[in-house]
């Protein structure tokens, strides 16, 4: 169609010059004919009518393609039954014609073109009508995530963005997660609402898992306990998209590809995810500079008139963490969903487990007594060294093989200086004294911080110091330092200032006085 346009142009630019040449230049049809190469009866046409006359497409004949037509038609007979992903390509239909047909000569582009009309012809290919939408200020928002790789911390990785995007504004919210977990939808969803200012009255979303449980006949849905609590709490209605398409949400579809596109190219780079939210919040409001199609206003204008439309935010945030109840090891760990998470309580302890979206919170009698981050891997142990070290305490040897040592050095919470005063505390007082001496040094730094009992080894690694009250002094050595007080001025006491007194007139009684040796 596009070369048919293209050829109609050309047809139309020839008439032009092929007119004003027999009218300012040769003025004849022969004279034009001649210059322009063509024939005598197409500068009559010209001359005639400024637009061409549609030519008549004649169905050429294809005596190479002809042989091939029965097996292309039997591979597309039997797509229809196929898995929509598992149909055959043009391109596999041309391979496969090579290396089962191999007498038939055709070309690439012929097979192609056959195939394009004959999918069409048979129903592989829709050519649907798609219907413009209006939208009211505050109705309906679009909901989706997209996948995206980022640098964090060096370290390049896949990250899971997601994305509410307002239909009437085109304002849109951006925030990055390590896993498309509920948690992080839930919560997703009271950051974008606090960014617009309020609540839409209609959120559309995929066939998303943390939101529905089953697809029913329809439009119907049956929904996760927890979203249709989190729903009803903001006051919201929830639609859902049939399945596999996308133009039903076209609006946060096409968001999700720009802003990839506009802000995430080249890969961004960050120190970690509260970083890179930043930077997603700052090309957000970049975005709300610009304005979107056949509008009028920028998306930050927009956004401004809509917050007046929208439903109030909730006094109170909905309580986002799922709960669970574990009973810790013997290993002094709880088993959270599909991991392994240590705590420094006794074995046989139940506690309450509350899962957000990227940290495990544990609690045991209305105090949180461990925070982890949360991992996304299966069956993996997550052990924080501190939860043992009242037990290592009891128990040095077992500091040196210890898993949880392990973890600290590949997360670099033990540094080289720590081995050092180890090292010299075991050649100083034994290897069992002096490990567990370097325990309770641990122990005591608990209180004090991970940095503060860093720059206190290292201080006296300088000093030369291989004893554990070093340590701790250095660790309040701060509190413990008193301050040189400071100059008062004393004004009109100066007044009053008198000499010191001397002594020199008691040291000539001294001269006239005998000296006796006591024997």
């Amino acid at each position: 169609m596009e070369k048919q346009v293209l050829n109609r142009r050309k047809d139309v630019e020839l008439f032009e010059a092929i007119r004003r040449e027999y009218q300012f230049g040769e003025g004849t049809v022969k004279g034009v004919a001649r210059k322009f190469g063509v024939h005598r009866r197409m500068v009559r046409e010209a001359l005639a009518d400024a637009v061409p006359k549609q030519r008549k497409i004649i169905a050429r004949a294809r005596p190479k393609l002809e042989p091939a037509v029965p097996f292309i038609n039997a591979i597309l007979e039997s797509d229809l039954k196929a898995p929509r992903k598992q149909r055959h390509t043009a391109h596999r239909i041309y391979n496969r014609l090579l290396a089962e047909k191999p007498e038939i000569k055709v070309a690439e582009a012929t097979v192609r073109a056959y195939v394009r009309s004959q999918k069409v012809k048979i129903g592989l290919i829709h050519r649907e009508t798609f219907v413009p939408q209006s939208y009211t200020w505050g109705q309906e928002g679009q909901v989706d995530w997209y996948e995206m790789v980022a640098e964090l911390g060096g370290e390049r990785q896949k990250v899971q963005i997601f994305c509410l995007r307002s239909m009437a504004g085109a304002g849109a919210f951006h925030h990055a997660y390590p896993h498309a977990s509920q948690q992080a939808f839930l919560e997703a969803h009271e950051l974008a609402f606090h960014y617009f200012g309020g609540v839409f009255r209609l959120l559309r979303y995929d066939n998303l898992r943390s939101a529905v449980q089953k697809i029913l006949r329809g439009s119907q849905r049956e929904e996760t306990a927890r979203f249709v609590a989190f729903r009803s709490h903001w006051g919201y209605e929830a639609e859902f998209c049939t399945p596999a398409r996308g133009n039903e949400k076209g609006g946060v579809e096409g968001e999700g590809g720009f802003f990839r596109r506009n802000h995430l190219t080249p890969v961004p780079t960050a120190r970690d995810y509260e970083h890179l939210n930043e930077l997603l919040r700052e090309a957000s409001a970049e975005d709300e500079r610009r304005v979107v199609g056949e509008r009028t206003i920028s998306v930050g204008a927009g956004m401004a008139l809509e917050r007046e439309y929208l439903l109030p935010l909730a006094k109170e945030g909905f309580d986002l963490a799922a709960v669970k109840f574990p009973v810790v090891n013997t290993s002094g760990c709880i088993r959270v969903l599909t991991n392994w998470y240590s705590v420094p309580l006794a074995a046989g302890t139940e506690v309450e487990a509350k899962i957000h979206a990227t940290y495990i919170e544990v609690w045991r009698q209305g105090k949180c007594v461990a925070r982890q981050e949360r991992c996304f891997g299966r069956q993996q142990k997550v052990l924080d060294l501190n939860h043992y070290l009242e037990a290592l305490e009891r128990k040095p040897g077992a500091l040196a093989g210890a898993t949880a040592l392990e973890q600290w050095r590949t997360q670099g919470k033990w540094p080289a200086s720590y081995d050092r005063y180890w090292e010299g505390l075991k050649q100083r007082q034994g290897k069992q004294a002096g490990t567990r001496a370097m325990i309770e040094i641990l122990l005591e730094g608990q209180k004090h911080g991970a940095e503060r009992l860093r720059q206190a080894i290292e201080r006296a690694l300088e000093l030369g110091c291989s004893d554990k009250a070093a340590v701790e002094y250095l660790l309040t050595e701060e509190k413990a330092e008193k301050k040189i007080p400071e100059a008062i001025e004393l004004g009109a006491l100066l007044a009053y200032e008198r000499p010191q007194p001397t002594m020199a007139a008691y040291d000539q009684l001294l001269q006239n006085t005998p000296v006796e040796v006591i024997q």
